[in-house]
This record gives C-alpha cells, structure tokens and sequence, in this order.
C-alpha cells in the first residue's frame, strides 16, 4: 500500500519537490533532484533495480512527459491567429475556414459605409435613428444585467421602438461624464413619461437591461421583410465571405457595458466591429466538458451551465481548469474575428459597441448526409468514449497512441538484462510451452519482477479474505442502494485499487515473467486474481498490458503464453467472461462519462439552476 501511495503522489504532483521528498530517502531524492527532466524517469527505474523499494512506473512517467509536449502542441494548433492583410475568399475557404480555428483580421471593414457612418462619437447615432426610425425591434430584456444569459429562463425578448433604443444612448453619450447612478434614474422615468408607446414601458425596469441581440438586417433563408433590412445599405459582404451562402446578417448594439454567457453557434460566425469595443475569450470544442453544457434536450442546449464570474466549484469542480483552455481577443472598431461552429465563446462589450455578424453553414455540416446521421453519431460518440478511458487510466489518446507503441518497443536498461536471460523476443530458442515455463523459475525473476510477485500474491489474499469479505458485506448492507453509483465509480477508477495500481506499474515484460511465474507456482492464486480481484478498471488495465505485450514478443512466444495463462482456469471461457465484462463495464463508465461532460446528460449532476 506504501508503494502504491508513492507512486499517486509522484503523479499528482507531478515532480513537485514537496511530493518527492515525502518518498524518497535524501540521498535518492537529491539524485533524482539532479537528474534532467527528461531522464528522470529511467532514473526512477535505476532506483529501482538498485533499492528495490521506490518503485514506479517508467513508462507512464515517460508518457506523460511526451503527452505535456503533445498537449502544447496541439494548444499551438488551436492558437487564434491574427491577420493584418484580408485573406481572400479563395485562401480564406482553402487555408483557414478548414483548420476550424479562430481567426483576426484587422481593419476587414473599415472600408464599410456604416465604418464612418454609424460612429457614434461622429453623429452615428442621429444618423442611425434617420435611417431606421420608430421601427419596432426585439431587444433582450435581462434581470441580471450586464450579463445576458441565452437561457431563456433568464431573458426576455421584448418589443422596443429602435428610436427609443437610439434616444437613451444619444443621453448616454451626453452624459458619459457625468454621475452613472443618476444619470440611469433620469432616463428611466424620462423615457417613460416622454413616450407613450406600450413598448417603452419595459424601460420602468431599468434601461440598461436593455441589449439589441441579433437583430436581423439581413436573412437569406427566410424569404421576408427584415426589420433593419434598410441598413444592409452601409454594409457589405467582408472580402474573405464573397464566395460564401451565407444565412443571415445581425445587428448587436449595446448602450451600457455588456457580456454575453459563454455559448457556441451552430453556424459560422464572423463577428464585425463598427463601432466600440469587444473583448472575446473563447474555448475549443474539445473543453466542453469544463464549461459543463446543458442538457442537449434543453431550449438553451449551446450554452454552458457555468457562471464564470464566481464559478461555483463544488457543483462544477472541472470549471477550475478554464483558463487552461481559454484565448482572449480585444476587438476595436473595424476588426472581424472569424468564430468556427462548436467553438464556445463569451463576449465583453464596451459602452456603446455596434457589431454586426454573418452566419454561414460549414462545408462540414453541409456535407452530412442526413441518412448517415445515426453513422456519425455511433462514431464520434465511440471516439469520446475511447479518450474518455484513456484519460480515467491517466493514459494518452488519439495521437499519443503510437507514441506509447514506440515507448514501449524499446525495453529501457532497467529490464534489458530480464530480456536477455530468457525473455528475447528470438522465437528460435523456443519449442514448447514446458521450456518457456522453465525459463521463468522465481530464482530466475529480476528483483524488480520479484517484488511485483509477491505484493501481488499479497494483494490477492487480502482482498479474498473471508473476515474481510463478511465485514464489508456487513457494512455496506445498511443504505446499499445510496452507495451502488459511487462503488460503480470507483470500481471503474484507480484511486484505492492497489491490484490495478501495481498491475498498471508493470511493463509490459515483467507482465510476461511475473504471470508466467504466478501460473507456474501459484496457479490458484493467478485463478483468484481473475475472477475474484480484478475490478473493472482493473480489466481494462490488464487486457491492454497484454496487448502491450503482444507488440514486443513473438507470435509463437504469444501462443504459448496465453496457453500457460488460460490453462490455470478449470473454465477457461469463464475467465475470458470475466475479463470482457469487466472492460465492458469500464467502458460504460466512460461512456457515461462522455453523455454528462458533453451532452449535459447527468441526471446525477448538478441541477440547471435560474439565474
């Protein structure tokens, strides 16, 4: 158990001088202390073989330097670039739309008529209310401004005279100098007695509650008159959009400071400054299980259920690593960010902002065939659930993959001379099952492989011992039902599982010697490990160390080996049972993982609360 606390701490605290000094004797800690990063691992191995006491997993500590390395890669692939020179349309759809990565482009519309027009610092603004007149808009009524929530819970659409809309933030701009507090009080009751429209009655609660929230100006997939269809006048397609089929124009316009709740569109989006300022931070898809989104059957389904403001950590606890993920780009008047469909996104607008947006279908939504949509779903949902039990092993996915296959390939010094004695991958040395059972006498195990032995055998009698067998059963047989998810959890992780701990500390060789070692002489125990010891994770952890295995000796050296292994069992099949089960179990787990952490599907969870 010591051993296994060790090695916990070593990983969570990755290197952290407080976690090593707790494990290791000085003189091994002030070695390892000195040891370059990037040889420290096989340095924890070296400790190994000479102290047989501090033993930890070389492997995994190698991986998970790679996959630090691996994560700042792609980091720089998700990275917003900023463009000072306005892409073509032909670049634009060729080099950047398909990276699916956010993108800048300064002063793309500064050639706009609506640039120099609706400035409202230069008479923008009377300029505006000329064009557009009394015309009745949707504003976005919100209680907990200057945050506006999608949810619709927490905003209203209301009906608002755009004239009145134009009049406040005229009073605004006078009176940006003066007092805030009384400068919001004498418009609210002016507005109301100066207009007698029931629309402006709304204004009672407070103006600044008040944000015009895609307003359309344009719609192209709705063949009808546009409130501010009259506006598409000043504006025209951004360079890097001629080509494109665009769905619709909007107009965003706030009087007061402004943020939007962190959400994703279903849509392209190219976000333009006219006038003010917007600061925008944004996650890549693949961090949608830290903004916890809400439930795909919702009606606010695209936005996250966290308020970033005073994230509350013990209903979101993932929340924490945001800022991991996170970009932030300021947006001045002229700039256009291209924002790709699924990317989440929280806007910050300064007093008096006007944007306008574009919104377009992607090639690759467009190009689902929707006969093939169960397909797609099957995949991707398989995709997620497949890295989702990588990252409950603490393993590497997707393309860490084949760097763990190159790792383990290459046997490090600690268990070179193990190879050597008996171990080679040279199938010629071999002709029955009886000589490779010989090659592995306990006399002949590596110290290393030794140890793992015996603290095997010993795990294996502890968990199967009657009186402790008896004291759990009595324990949890009182309220069984409240405790049934959190044992499926934890069967299904490795935190308190010293079996799957040490089972995942092996190489994969020393899995070869110590089972072949554990089916030659304690044939019963190897038997209980399998049916009676094994959890879940513990499954998942043993089968893919075999398949380790497998990629570092011989085809026939396999044969046999699974002969000698499969052979303890009086019912072999109800061993393989066993361990499929198992990793179909873990693999549920994961998969339920993935509908909470993706589709807001938990219904354990954290409940939607109203803002």
């Amino acid at each position: 158990m010591a051993r296994g606390r060790a090695f916990w701490a070593v990983y969570f605290s990755k290197f952290n001088a407080v976690g090593l000094r707790k494990f290791f004797p000085k003189p091994l800690y002030r070695m390892f202390q000195s040891t370059p990063r990037k040889h420290q691992a096989a340095s924890i191995i070296s400790l190994d073989c000479k102290e047989g006491k501090h033993r930890f997993f070389h492997s995994f500590l190698l991986l998970q330097e790679q996959s630090t390395s691996v994560v700042t890669m792609v980091e720089e692939n998700l990275r917003i670039h900023t463009f000072t020179e306005i892409p073509s349309p032909e670049i634009f759809s060729s080099q950047i739309e398909p990276k699916n990565v956010p993108a800048v482009f300064k002063g793309c519309i500064k050639n706009w008529k609506a640039f120099s027009k609706w400035n409202p610092s230069d008479g923008g603004l009377i300029y505006l209310q000329e064009r557009v007149g009394s015309v009745a808009v949707e504003a976005m009524l919100s209680r907990s401004a200057p945050v506006f929530y999608g949810d619709i819970r927490s905003h209203e659409r209301v009906p608002l005279s755009f004239s009145t809309f134009i009049r406040y933030c005229l009073g605004l701009l006078k009176n940006r100098d003066g007092r805030r507090d009384d400068f919001l009080e004498s418009q609210k009751h002016s507005l109301v007695v100066s207009d007698t429209e029931q629309t402006d009655l709304h204004f009672g609660e407070a103006p600044q509650q008040f944000y015009l929230a895609q307003v359309p100006i344009l719609n192209f997939e709705k063949n009808e008159h546009m409130q501010l269809e009259c506006l598409g006048e000043d504006i025209q397609t951004p360079v890097p959009l001629e080509t494109k089929s665009l769905s619709s124009v909007n107009l965003w316009m706030n009087s007061m400071k402004a943020r939007s709740s962190t959400h994703y569109d279903p849509h392209h989006n190219l976000l333009c400054i006219v006038s003010g300022c917007k600061e925008v931070t944004l996650w890549p898809p693949s961090a949608t299980p830290y903004l916890y989104p809400l439930p795909l059957y919702g009606e606010a389904s695209n936005h996250s259920s966290v308020t970033l403001e005073e994230p509350d950590l013990s209903l979101y606890p993932r929340a924490t690593c945001l800022s991991d993920f996170s970009q932030k780009v300021v947006l001045h008047a002229g700039d256009a960010l291209f924002i790709p469909e699924g990317w989440f996104h929280q806007v910050d607008s300064e007093v008096l902002t006007i944007a306008v947006n574009f919104w377009w279908r992607s090639m690759t939504i467009s190009g689902m065939l929707e006969h093939m949509d169960a397909y797609y779903l099957r995949r991707i949902l398989k995709r997620l659930t497949d890295k989702e039990m990588n990252k409950m092993l603490h393993f590497p996915s997707s393309s860490m993959d084949k760097t763990m296959t190159c790792t383990t390939s290459r046997p490090n010094n600690a268990y070179r001379d193990h190879v050597h004695q008996g171990i080679s991958t040279n199938c010629g040395d071999r002709s029955s099952k009886d000589e490779l059972k010989s090659k592995v006498m306990l006399q002949d195990l590596e110290p290393c492989a030794s140890q793992s032995l015996s603290e095997l055998i010993l795990l294996v009698h502890n968990r199967l011992n009657p009186s402790k067998l008896t004291e759990s059963t009595d324990n949890s047989s009182a309220g069984e039902n409240d405790e049934t998810n959190k044992r499926k959890e934890d069967s299904c992780s490795t935190s308190g599982d010293p079996v799957a701990n040490l089972i995942l500390t092996l190489h994969p060789l020393g899995i070869h010697s110590v089972f072949l070692a554990m089916a030659n002489h304690f044939p019963r125990t190897l038997e209980a490990l399998v049916l009676h010891a094994l959890t879940p994770v513990g499954s998942e952890i043993l089968t893919r160390k075999f398949e380790e295995m497998d990629q570092l000796i011989s085809g026939d050296d396999q044969n046999q080996f699974y002969q000698i292994f499969y052979g303890v069992f009086d019912d072999q099949s109800a061993a393989m049972d066993v361990l499929l089960n198992g990793k179909e179990l873990f693999a549920r787990q994961a998969f339920e993982n993935v509908l909470g952490q993706y589709l807001g599907n938990n219904p354990d969870g954290p409940k939607q609360q109203t803002k």
